[in-house]
Parts: structure tokens; C-alpha cells; sequence
């Protein structure tokens, strides 16, 4: 997609190591919208679940479900953080219902169920609805807002920089459970849902789970407890902005990245996708 006004939007895709050699594609999918105004930026990367047949398939359905819904009628950036809440659980729900209708429309189960709600698993079964299983990460980005969606293991970070200080990072989507999918019965109980309101916000980052060797860092690098969690690795995020802002959002820098020695580490699939203030400040 062609970048709003005042964004870098660059994405890329890699397919793992151990994909490569036993002759399985790449189960991964990115994509990236805009809001009908242009004010928002709306991303999304999803994860197929590598033992079922057309995960593949179900990632692409995933993220492009998540972009038309998370571009429908969002909050305005003036909106308060009980109007951006509400919004966000209702959308969450949106998403994962458009997305079992599309599973089963795929399935040729269209049409013959009584709904996508919760517990209404239709003809085709939650095992064949499984074929298609996918994690999914999403974000709306609307400065200052950022308004996240979840299932599964993708995971996400916020970059930031106040007046006259290095960019930081921080992990604000951790991993979660590597089973939870969204066809998993029982999704709306584990969708993770967060809103963050970042004055200096400069950047925000999305990849899957096979990202985590090359953009995470283990607690104990700092000292610290592994109660901690992961932390977003300064090896990882701040040099990559630096090379996508300084070649206008050319995503080689990245693909190369992915594609390199330390990133083969993990054998499965990588994407990330990164939406960039493109002079490193905050946005306006």
C-alpha cells in the first residue's frame, strides 16, 4: 500500500529455514490499510499454525479481515480511553466472527450455519475449521492511540523519542499462549486486547512468532528476573528504523535482516511490519 501523509509503512516476509527444507510454504501473511480519511493506519501480520494443511490461507484471511474492520468508523484522536476500549472490544469481536464466516465460506460451508457467534461451529466442524488455524497480531495506529488486537504468539512493540533523546523501545504485545488461534473454540476468551496512549510515539512494530530469536533479548541480559519476560532486543528494533527512515521505507533493509544468519536461528517463517514517524520524532 502507498503510506499515508507522513508514515513509512515496510513490511517483508521470509520463509523459515525448516520450511524451506521439508518443502513446506510459507504460512505467514502481512498486510496494511489505511482508514477511509487517511487519518489512521491500520496493520496486521498473522502466523498459520505449520501442522494445518491451508493455515496458509487462513493467515491471508486473517489479516485481511482484521484491516477492513479495524478501518470501519475508529475513534478520533481526541476520543477518550473508555471510547477507544469499547471500540476495541466490539471490533475484536467483529474480526473473529467475520473470520470463522470466511472459514467457513472457504470450506463451502456458506450460508448453511446459524451464525458466526461463539459456540455456533456450523456444518463444517471446529476440526475442519482448524485446517485454517491462525495467530494474528493487529494494530490501529492513530496518534497518540495505538489500539491493539491479539491471539496467539505475534507479537508487537512501540518505538518513542522525546525531544532531544535516543528512540526507545518497549514490547507492548507480548506473545501469548502458541495454541490459541482464532479458530481455537473458546478465541474470545483468550483475544488480548490493549489501548495505549504514547505523546511521543514514533513507531510501531508487528511480527511473528519465528521473529523472536533475532528481535527479542531473555530478561537475564539485563540482570533481570525471568519473570520479567522478553524485552525487545536494541540490537533489533532502533537500527531497523533508522535503515527503513534513512531509504524512504524501502523494505530491502529489512528482507535482508530476516533473511540473514541469526534470523535462520529459529527455522520457521518471519514477518514484520513496521509503520515509522519518518524524522524519528513523534508523530504529529
Amino acid at each position: 500500500m502507498r503510506a499515508p501523509a507522513g508514515r513509512i509503512v515496510a513490511g517483508a516476509v521470509v520463509q523459515g529455514t525448516s520450511h524451506l527444507a521439508t518443502g513446506r510454504g510459507c504460512q505467514d501473511a502481512f498486510r496494511a490499510a489505511s482508514s477511509p480519511d487517511g487519518s489512521a493506519l491500520i496493520l496486521a501480520v498473522a502466523d498459520g499454525a505449520g501442522s494445518r494443511e491451508r493455515s496458509a490461507l487462513g493467515a491471508h484471511l486473517a489479516v485481511d479481515v482484521a484491516c477492513r474492520l479495524l478501518a470501519a468508523d475508529p475513534p478520533s484522536a481526541d476520543a477518550g480511553p473508555a471510547e477507544w476500549a469499547a471500540w476495541l472490544g466490539e471490533r475484536a469481536g467483529a474480526v473473529l466472527d467475520a473470520y470463522l464466516l470466511g472459514v467457513r465460506a472457504l470450506l463451502g460451508a456458506e450460508g448453511q450455519g446459524s451464525g458466526a457467534g461463539e459456540g455456533s461451529q456450523g456444518p463444517a466442524g471446529a476440526a475442519e475449521e482448524g485446517t485454517l488455524a491462525a495467530a494474528l497480531a493487529a494494530a490501529l495506529v492513530r496518534p497518540p492511540w495505538v489500539a491493539f488486537l491479539q491471539v496467539g504468539d505475534c507479537f508487537g512493540a512501540v518505538l518513542t523519542r522525546q525531544d532531544g533523546e535516543q528512540e526507545q523501545c518497549r514490547l507492548a504485545l507480548p506473545a501469548q499462549h502458541p495454541a490459541d488461534f482464532l479458530s481455537t473454540p473458546g478465541a474470545r476468551d483468550r483475544v488480548v486486547t490493549s489501548v495505549l496512549h504514547e505523546r511521543w510515539l514514533s513507531g510501531v512494530v508487528l511480527a511473528t512468532d519465528g521473529c523472536a530469536p533475532l528481535a527479542l533479548d531473555h530478561p537475564s541480559v539485563l540482570g533481570l528476573p525471568v519473570e520479567s519476560g522478553p524485552l525487545p532486543s536494541p540490537r533489533f528494533f532502533q537500527p531497523l528504523a533508522a535503515a527503513l527512515r534513512a531509504n524512504g521505507g524501502n523494505a530491502e533493509p529489512l528482507r535482508a535482516l530476516l533473511s540473514g544468519p541469526q534470523a535462520a536461528r529459529s527455522g520457521d517463517d518471519l514477518t514484520v511490519l513496521c509503520a515509522l514517524s519518518p524524522g524519528g520524532g513523534p508523530w504529529s
